[in-house]
C-alpha cells in the first residue's frame, strides 16, 4: 500500500469512476483542487466533495470518513508512556490531529513525574476564531489522572502560531490553577499549518 501514490488511493475509497473518467482521473481531480495537498483535502467537508463531478454523497462520507481515522489513529499510537522531553514532541502527536481542522479545538496532555503521557484530551471545540475552555474540567481529570503535569494544546486554524491576547490569559489562570493542586503547566503549545508555538520554548510559562 505505502508504494500507492495519494490519487491511487483515493482512488481505491472512492471505488469507480465515471463513463468518462477512471477513479483514479476523479481522483486526481479532488486532489488538483486541493493543490495536491492532504492537509487540503482534510478541511474538505461532505458537501464540498459532492461538487466534485463523479463524488456523490456515499463517496463524500467515505472520503471524510477515511481522514478522520486517520486523525484518530495519530492520536492512539503514541499512548503507550510515551515520553515528552521537549515541545516537538507534543507537535508531533498533536500536528496531524489538528493542523488541517477548520475550527479550533482545546486538548490538555496529562503527565506523571516522568513525563510519560497518561491520558489526553479534547476539552472544547470552537468555531474558527476561538473556543470555550473550562478550567474547572481540565483540572478535574487531572486529578482523576493523577497527573504531576499538563500540558495545553491547542490550533489555530488561521495558520497563525503565535497566540492571542485571549490565549496568553487561559494560559495564567490554568498555571494558577494547576498550582494549587500542586500540579505543573509544562507548557501550551500553539499548532497552525505546518509550524507551532511553545510558550515554554519562548520562555512564557
Amino acid at each position: 500500500m505505502s508504494a500507492l501514490g495519494d490519487a491511487e488511493i483515493l482512488a481505491i475509497l472512492i471505488g469507480s469512476g465515471t463513463k468518462d473518467e477512471t477513479a483514479v482521473e476523479v481522483a486526481k481531480r479532488i486532489l488538483y483542487g486541493c493543490n495536491n495537498n492532504l492537509a487540503e483535502l482534510g478541511k474538505q467537508s461532505i458537501k464540498d466533495l459532492c461538487k466534485v463531478k463523479g463524488i456523490g454523497e456515499a463517496r463524500a462520507i467515505a472520503i471524510v470518513a477515511a481522514l478522520e481515522l486517520g486523525r484518530r489513529r495519530s492520536v492512539v499510537e503514541p499512548l503507550e508512556r510515551k515520553r515528552i522531553s521537549a515541545s516537538s514532541d507534543v507537535a508531533e502527536i498533536f500536528q496531524p490531529l489538528l493542523a488541517d481542522l477548520p475550527h479550533e479545538e482545546f486538548w490538555v496532555m496529562y503527565l506523571n513525574r516522568s513525563n510519560k503521557i497518561l491520558d489526553k484530551h479534547r476539552i472544547s471545540q470552537g468555531g474558527m476564531s476561538g473556543t470555550v475552555t473550562d478550567i474547572r474540567i481540565i483540572m478535574k481529570l487531572a486529578l482523576d489522572n493523577l497527573a504531576s503535569g499538563i500540558i495545553a494544546i491547542h490550533n489555530h486554524p488561521s495558520g497563525n502560531r503565535f497566540p492571542s491576547d485571549a490565549d496568553k490569559n487561559i494560559t495564567e489562570k490554568l498555571k494558577h490553577a494547576a498550582a494549587t493542586f500542586d500540579i505543573q503547566l509544562l507548557d501550551h503549545v500553539i499548532v497552525a499549518h505546518g509550524q507551532y508555538f511553545s510558550f515554554a520554548d519562548e520562555g512564557l510559562l
